[in-house]
């Protein structure tokens, strides 16, 4: 059985890197004591997949995990949802006590065994990036020139050598929130904008304040949806095979 979890992460909490916070659920399966499935092989791991790799520093109320779990032992095997010992609308409750301030798992649900992954599917993120070293009054104007312009090139670095993007087409959206913060979606695919990456390209003065994920969306025939919603008892299209 695939569990999907939604998961926020603010706080202090925002300055632990992807690999810590892995592991930080492995240990927190482990002390739920739940029918988690683990790899084989010499060094036995839980069988987990994570979404997009939230920036260090950075807050979010939209983080997943996928996680598989073995019911064939427990009575009713896959029919459990509603059997005493494994109940998926009761984990959040569960595995929050189990994870450091600041991860609150805000819903689970039973996907789909041949769902794609978070990664593939996952086409735009949402974001909010507070912004310091510009005056508040010339920020409107420097959104409208990023919006007006046919090209954006960003240099980065990639297997050692520095390549140029262009990455206007992945700013789907962006505008003055308030007077020094963007409310902006970025897009994922083909290759994901980094918040520090769009601020870059607004202006070489601009600095990095606060900056929380709102929002990862999943677009499939023109329609858009996210992952799981916050507090969702059952994924959507959760039995249908993604195409």
């Amino acid at each position: 059985m695939r569990v999907r979890f939604r998961f926020s992460k603010l706080g202090k909490v925002r300055w632990t890197s992807h690999r810590d916070l892995a592991r930080m659920w492995e240990r927190a399966l482990r002390r739920a004591q739940l029918p988690i499935v683990y790899t084989g092989g010499f060094s036995p791991r839980p069988k987990v997949s994570f979404g997009l790799a939230l920036p260090t520093g950075a807050e979010s109320v939209c983080e997943y995990l996928d996680a598989e779990f073995d019911t064939s032992g427990l009575p009713g095997g896959l029919g459990t949802l509603a059997q005493p010992g494994f109940e998926v609308v009761t984990l959040p409750a569960r595995l929050t006590p189990a994870l450091p301030t600041g991860v609150d798992v805000l819903a689970a649900a039973v996907i789909d065994d041949r769902a794609e992954s978070l990664q593939q599917e996952v086409t735009s993120c949402r974001w909010e990036i507070g912004v310091t070293g510009v005056p508040t009054s010339r920020l409107p104007y420097l959104v409208e020139q990023l919006l007006d312009a046919s090209s954006i090139v960003v240099h980065r670095e990639r297997k050692g050598h520095t390549v140029a993007d262009d990455v206007r087409p992945a700013v789907l959206a962006c505008s003055v929130l308030s007077p020094a913060l963007l409310d902006c979606e970025l897009a994922t695919q083909p290759r994901g904008l980094r918040p520090s990456e769009l601020l870059r390209a607004l202006g070489p003065d601009l600095e990095e304040g606060s900056v929380r994920r709102t929002h990862q969306w999943i677009t499939r025939d023109g329609a858009r949806r996210e992952p799981l919603p916050a507090g969702a008892e059952s994924a959507p299209h959760a039995g249908v095979r993604a195409s």
